[in-house]
């Protein structure tokens, strides 16, 4: 079944607030998608009556077993057509995401199976985000923060928490990408910053909010 753009930025706002927060609240959607409660309010009907949604009185809200299986595509799309424009476009990783939010409301499935084969199935978008497959099963990287890695340890950067342009746009100028390796050498107190050490590059200093949103896998 087609579904509108809007009711899909819906499903997908609500898949990865579930995923966070287990049930979700009008005012939550309301807020990630920038919209009114009333607005919400009413979508969430139309998606109820399409037999998307479950709903818990006094709780909130999350998707069915359809519901996933929708939104899943939506996502599937968005970080292809990232990963796409990344690579096969030479884009900035932190200039693609508006572009994916306008083609991941294509609907051919042609299109996305074949844009999936000429990428050669990739695994992870260009954040480190997991790329569902046809079926809807990705498998979820074990990941740290970087605030969590203790001293003087060897880490592979995986994945970026928080996404915004501003936040890329500052790890791309403190050389820091998919693939760095570094290490932290000393954690502040103070503030909770960190000066950490990347491979053929002079220490530099990041905050304790940027730590908290840039993952790692440990070096094995």
């Amino acid at each position: 079944m087609k579904y509108s753009a809007s009711k899909e930025d819906h499903l997908k706002a609500i898949f990865h607030l579930q995923s966070e927060q287990g049930v979700v609240t009008t005012n939550a959607l309301a807020e990630a998608l920038q919209t009114r409660p009333a607005s919400v309010t009413d979508m969430l009907k139309k998606l109820k009556e399409q037999k998307l949604l479950l709903y818990e009185r006094y709780k909130g809200f999350r998707l069915n077993n359809e519901g996933k299986k929708v939104a899943l595509q939506i996502i599937r799309k968005h970080r292809l057509w990232e990963y796409f424009l990344v690579k096969k476009l030479q884009f900035g990783w932190d200039e693609v995401h508006e572009m994916a939010e306008e083609l991941e409301h294509i609907s051919s499935k042609k299109l996305v199976e074949r844009l999936d084969a000429f990428l050669g199935f990739p695994e992870t978008d260009p954040h480190g985000d997991p790329i569902p497959d046809s079926q809807g099963r990705f498998t979820s990287p074990r990941q740290l923060s970087l605030a969590q890695l203790p001293l003087n340890k060897v880490a592979e950067v995986s994945g970026i928490s928080r996404q915004t342009t501003e936040m890329l746009e500052l790890l791309q100028h403190k050389k820091i990408g998919l693939g760095t390796k570094l290490e932290v050498r000393r954690k502040f107190p103070f503030d909770n910053s960190l000066e950490i050490k990347i491979r053929n590059y002079p220490p530099v200093t990041i905050s304790s909010l940027v730590a908290k949103n840039v993952l790692v896998k440990d070096e094995e």
